[in-house]
């Protein structure tokens, strides 16, 4: 008679995700005890929003005193990592207004959709409100200079991209096509008037900004990285440029950031 058998075994159920009364939980826990000295903190980020997973960090922003070392750091709190950016207020509203010039909007993004963990004399609600009015006002408009560097660019990606279908190296073929799709998206953003985004974030910012060629852009990156196709994202980079008045190459002129910080020095001088 054979031997039986045993039944696979049926692997455990996952852990379900920390709730974000957890996560809050816990990251109020953590300012407590490294940070005492702290004028306020939030808790931003998917942790604050309801969207975590197991392998989530807790982004933690800390108020600092005036005077204070504005600065980064990592840390590790009840089995969590932590990421900490401590500002003083000070400090905090210059990055607010740089993000507008960046079109970056880390800083906003995070006090906007947070969770106040502490609060001492009303900053942080102060500055979440502050942040959720410079999102609603958008970045600073795209200037004619920054909207035709963005032509030449993506020109001349485009072209190099283009050269790769028969060139065989596949190595620069996807950086090239990188190098491409974060320029398409940055200059498109722009355009739209809507703030951009790196990493992960850069197509959730792209959908945001333009749903209808955001696909085309997305898409074609993924014909290079499966098929090496450089074909559809070379197109959907063209109709970018047909937003932003076509390609760019001959004529094109560019002051040196050197020169351009002279002028702008000189200019401050006038009376």
């Amino acid at each position: 008679m054979p031997a039986a058998h045993p039944a696979p075994s049926t692997p455990p159920p996952a852990a379900p995700a920390p709730s974000p009364d957890a996560h809050v939980a816990v990251a109020r826990e953590f300012v407590g005890v490294r940070y005492p000295e702290a004028l306020g903190a939030v808790l931003g980020g998917s942790c604050a929003q309801g969207g975590a997973t197991e392998r989530s960090d807790l982004d933690v922003s800390v108020l600092l005193p005036a005077g204070a070392t504005s600065r980064r750091e990592t840390h590790r709190h009840a089995g969590r990592p932590v990421e900490v950016f401590l500002n003083t207020v000070a400090d905090l509203r210059e990055a607010f207004v740089e993000s507008r010039a960046t079109r970056r909007a880390t800083a906003l993004f995070l006090f906007a959709d947070s969770v106040v963990l502490r609060d001492t004399d009303g900053c942080a609600r102060r500055l979440r409100a502050e942040a959720r009015h410079l999102l609603d006002t958008g970045p600073d408009p795209l200037t004619p200079d920054e909207r035709d560097a963005g032509r030449f660019l993506l020109t001349d990606l485009a072209d190099d991209l283009a050269d790769t279908a028969s060139a065989g190296d596949r190595h620069e073929q996807l950086a090239v096509a990188d190098r491409l799709l974060r320029e398409s998206a940055h200059l498109l953003t722009a355009h739209r008037g809507a703030w951009n985004g790196a990493g992960k974030w850069l197509p959730r910012r792209l959908r945001a900004a333009d749903p209808a060629l955001a696909p085309a852009l997305l898409d074609g990156h993924l014909a290079v990285a499966e098929r090496a196709d450089p074909g559809p994202l070379v197109t959907a980079a063209g109709q970018v440029l047909d937003l932003l008045g076509g390609p760019l190459r001959e004529g094109y002129r560019e002051v040196s950031p050197r020169q351009a910080a002279r002028q702008a020095a000189n200019a401050a001088h006038l009376p």
